[in-house]
């Protein structure tokens, strides 16, 4: 049910880019009840009281705007579903699929990398026009690249006296536009939800990769 229930909003995230609350709260509710129909839901009920210690900490990380609302509540309705489920001999917690799904963000970093290097090999300028140092250009060269017609992206570049700049500050996932303006410096908006997918099919393959790490 956990895993219909990602997968699916992964779809509509990447088709609509928005999700709305009903649909968390609906596959939260029902995963809820269907503890009742256990003869033994004590031990359940434990898990999820331990498992929604998650909440507070994925709303102050929205209200940061380092992910979206939905990622949020898609986070707190999996701990009501599948709390700590692993079908692995490691160990899982209420944090295993967010840190999975952290350890998974440098599969885009590394697309990015990739994406800049192709670029630098083709001879093409990538930084043309700007004045940044060295270090804010690696940044922009993990964080985004430079898209010739971007789509559902966030700008990274702007202009101070005349002069173009790279902007490595946090954009809100929910509030920032997305850049439509060609030839621009941007990050990709990729749907969190994705990394949360893959993180929770990791938890349940595998466990907690950092946690088995330091365990073993």
């Amino acid at each position: 049910m956990a895993l219909t229930m990602l997968i699916i909003g992964s779809i509509v995230d990447i088709w609509k880019r928005e999700i709305h609350d009903y649909y968390w709260i609906g596959f939260g509710g029902a995963g809820f009840l269907l503890i009742f129909l256990d003869s033994d839901i004590i031990p359940h009920l434990v898990n999820i009281g331990i498992a929604l210690i998650i909440a507070p900490f994925v709303i102050f990380i929205w209200r940061l705007g380092l992910f979206g609302g939905a990622d949020a509540f898609a986070l707190i309705a999996l701990a009501v579903i599948a709390p700590m489920t692993t079908f692995s001999e490691n160990p899982s917690t209420p944090f295993t699929t967010l840190s999975n799904a952290v350890i998974l963000f440098f599969v885009p970093v590394s697309i990015n990398v990739i994406r800049n290097l192709i670029s630098t090999m083709k001879h093409e300028n990538i930084f043309e026009g700007f004045e940044e140092t060295r270090f804010r250009k690696i940044c922009a060269i993990m964080i985004g690249y430079k898209a010739k017609n971007p789509k559902f992206c966030f700008s990274i570049e702007k202009t101070v006296k005349g002069k173009k700049k790279i902007n490595l500050k946090i954009q809100h996932a929910e509030n920032q536009n997305y850049c439509s303006k060609p030839n621009t410096w941007i990050t990709p908006g990729i749907p969190y939800l994705l990394l949360i997918t893959g993180g929770f099919i990791i938890q349940l393959m595998y466990g907690d990769i950092i946690l088995s790490l330091f365990i073993k």
